[in-house]
């Protein structure tokens, strides 16, 4: 089974439309190798076009153990040997997903709610994300899920969860006490002013707030 990073980066529109973003992507992969997952996704953006962005990631994370991650496009996974897809309410069923990748892909799915979580989680989900767990400018007006719905999605979800929405460096240690497994992040990477020492951050944020055993984790 493939093992799950602890800091998942993800992309979405406008991120994609930067002209520099595939070398600025390579560059978060060979800093992070085997401890960072890097999300493809962007609703607004074609398939072909997220066909072609993961195609040229590929290679860069296949040499240095970063985790490769479409979002949705369970066709464009398949395509470029991804090694899974993360999914959600308005995606296909996590069940269907799971059929069409079969049991060495990941499948993740992004919840809201803790019984939302363990119900993906019984369809075949192998990890979960979690928010808006602070406020974030990505979806700003939504009201936070806060750390004791985290809590309680970590508590029952049967896989591994992963606070997304806000969470900065500072606020690692704060995730992982509340028992996720590891965080996901949007701006503080491709809104910093340096990409590969905001990846630098969080990772030792993680290793930080991990050296403990704190957090919630199933093999």
């Amino acid at each position: 089974m493939i093992v799950l990073p602890r800091l998942h980066v993800i992309t979405e529109g406008d991120v994609l439309a930067d002209s520099s973003f595939v070398p600025r992507a390579l560059a978060v992969a060979e800093a992070g190798g085997a401890d960072v997952a890097l999300h493809v996704r962007a609703r607004s953006v074609t398939a072909a076009r997220v066909y072609e962005i993961t195609a040229a990631l590929r290679p860069t994370c296949t040499r240095v153990g970063a985790r490769l991650v479409v979002n949705d496009r369970v066709d464009v996974a398949l395509a470029c040997d991804a090694d899974g897809v993360q999914l959600g309410m308005r995606s296909l069923p996590v069940a269907d997903a799971r059929t069409l990748l079969g049991a060495q892909r990941l499948v993740g799915y992004s919840a809201h709610a803790a019984d939302e979580a363990a119900g993906a989680v019984d369809a075949g989900a192998d990890f979960v994300m979690l928010g808006s767990v602070w406020e974030t400018t990505s979806h700003p007006g939504r009201e936070p899920t806060g750390l004791e719905v985290l809590r309680q999605t970590a508590g029952v979800a049967g896989a591994n969860v992963l606070a997304i929405g806000g969470v900065t460096p500072a606020r690692v240690a704060d995730a992982a006490g509340a028992g996720a497994y590891g965080v996901a992040v949007l701006s503080g990477v491709w809104r910093s002013k340096n990409d590969v020492e905001a990846v630098t951050m969080y990772l030792d944020a993680l290793r930080a707030a991990y050296a403990g055993g704190r957090g919630k984790e199933q093999a």
